[in-house]
């Protein structure tokens, strides 16, 4: 079972071959607007816009805490629109940041991952604007995705 592994660079740039996910962290309030989801917007249109049909659309799919949405953007390139943050502010609940709902929907990227055969990639997931600890973070990646014999890399932006 081997690692993370860690880089300098950007996740909106995976390095390698093969078919790969790039991972992100959403709100569960449909917006988006700060942070990495910034520089996907930048590359492509479609995460954003699917993101934000998603939500629109809530009351008819499966938005929520923990869920994921699955948007391709190039022949061997998905975005995971992973919601793993209740809200946008930090408040009396402490953090944006669900650990849980990051651990469940990091389940589903490992299954569509394996179905595509696709390499992981993502910056340091809920430890931005969510307020996470990678400490908090990093073992659920493991569980989830390395124990799954899946390649994840983490992108540290210089």
């Amino acid at each position: 079972m081997s690692g993370i592994t860690y880089v300098r660079g950007d996740a909106t740039a995976p390095q390698g071959k093969g078919v790969k996910v790039i991972v992100h962290v959403c709100n569960d309030l449909g917006g988006w607007g700060k942070g990495f989801v910034l520089a996907l917007s930048r590359r492509w249109p479609e995460p954003e816009a699917a993101y934000r049909r998603w939500h629109r659309e809530r009351a008819g799919n499966d938005f929520g805490l923990g869920a994921v949405q699955f948007v391709q953007v190039g022949m061997y390139l998905w975005v995971a629109n992973m919601v793993g943050q209740r809200g946008i502010r930090r408040g009396s609940k402490g953090a944006p940041v669900r650990y849980e709902a990051i651990d469940a929907a990091l389940g589903a990227v490992a299954v569509r991952a394996g179905e595509l055969g696709a390499s992981v990639h993502m910056p340091r997931i809920g430890c931005g604007l969510a307020g996470g600890t990678w400490a908090r973070v990093e073992p659920l990646i493991e569980r989830r995705l390395i124990s799954a014999g899946l390649p994840v890399t983490v992108y540290d932006h210089d």
